[in-house]
């Protein structure tokens, strides 16, 4: 009845591993559920993000940008030692059919690695099929864990490049950290307002690449941006902030193609939010001062704009439909603070 129970228990433990590799990996959409990698995440995020911010702003970030690596690493781990363990308890379960016999689970775990490595030293051979055969698919989950990681790191990075290209250009037009209204200043003042509407068009479709592969593989949400004081995160928060300005604020702006990024950033904000299970709510997020700020601000840069209460009224009304969302995120994940986004009583420096 013993070696019965470890059977069953290195066999669900092997399927629960395999399972995690194969939704964490193949399948190219969300996959919820109680698997090692998001237990993993769940349990170490929250005190590495709280070490960080215990440090100076420059130690912080480099503290938080080296978590989505390690993570990555430890997950692999995660996935050797759960099969060397499925496999040592259904080994041990075996030990009569192994020549010799391995006198603890430990030994068991030790044929399992050998096997699982493909290193076949040869001190302990499976004489019966029983263990041939677990022999072999223990070498061939090894070789295909690996194949699928490797394959997997390439793709996690690839796909981090894509991001952060659009985030890095932001740099120039809207400042570090991202502003929006610095964004429509900048656009005004190099008068370059004509290459706002195109603009808005990549962002749209920054956005829905970003919502594909970021609740597909989860973890590119924890790497960060290359340069401090810019994040994804932000920088989605200033184009949605621009956008939410032209097509609400302004008469003459290409309003199409603002409310078409506002419907795809709301989009990415809600779902990634949802994902991850973080709490949010539906504030505007932005007090009537400091949009009367910004209003005049675009005015003087020579906007046509809309009367005053009914920009506001139309602003505070598209921007809390991703502000809850989007500072949820941004909280998440400590991004650097930036105009109307996070924590707004430090910032690193100004725009510019």
């Amino acid at each position: 009845m013993v070696e019965v129970a470890e059977g069953i228990v290195g066999a669900l433990v092997i399927v629960w591993i395999m399972n995690d590799v194969f939704q964490s990996v193949v399948v190219p959409r969300p996959t919820p559920g109680l698997r090692p990698s998001t237990i993993l995440a769940r349990l170490t995020w929250p005190a590495w993000r709280s070490l960080a911010e215990r440090r100076r702003t420059a130690g912080r970030e480099r503290l938080l940008a080296q978590y989505a690596p390690l993570l990555l690493v430890s997950l692999l781990g995660v996935w050797i030692v759960g099969l060397l363990f499925g496999y040592g308890l259904l080994f041990h379960a075996l030990r009569g059919q192994l020549k010799p016999p391995p006198e603890d689970l430990l030994a068991a775990m030790y044929f399992a690695g050998t096997s699982l490595l493909t290193v076949g030293f040869g001190d302990v051979i499976a004489l019966e099929p029983a263990a041939r055969a677990l022999s072999i698919a223990a070498a061939a989950s090894g070789l295909g864990v690996v194949a699928l990681s490797i394959s997997f790191i390439f793709s996690l990075f690839a796909n981090f490049q894509r991001r952060e290209a659009l985030v890095v250009t932001l740099d120039q037009r809207a400042g570090a950290p991202p502003s929006g209204v610095r964004l429509l200043e900048t656009m005004a003042t190099l008068r370059m307002r004509d290459a706002l509407g195109p603009l808005f068009s990549d962002w749209e479709r920054w956005a829905g690449e970003v919502l594909d592969t970021h609740v597909s593989y989860p973890i590119l949400a924890y790497f960060r941006s290359t340069h401090d004081y810019e994040s994804w995160i932000g920088a989605l928060g200033a184009m949605l902030d621009a956008a939410t300005l032209v097509s609400t604020a302004m008469n003459d702006g290409p309003s199409g193609e603002a409310s078409m990024l506002c419907g795809a950033g709301a989009h990415l904000v809600e779902d990634v939010t949802s994902f991850f299970r973080l709490p949010h709510d539906h504030e505007v997020g932005v007090e009537r001062r400091e949009f009367e700020e910004a209003y005049a601000t675009l005015a003087s840069c020579g906007y046509a704009m809309k009367d005053l209460d009914e920009a506001w009224r139309d602003f505070a009304t598209a921007r809390s439909t991703y502000a809850g969302s989007l500072n949820a995120l941004a909280r998440n994940w400590s991004t650097p603070p930036a105009l109307w986004i996070n924590d707004r009583s430090y910032l690193p420096h100004a725009p510019g």
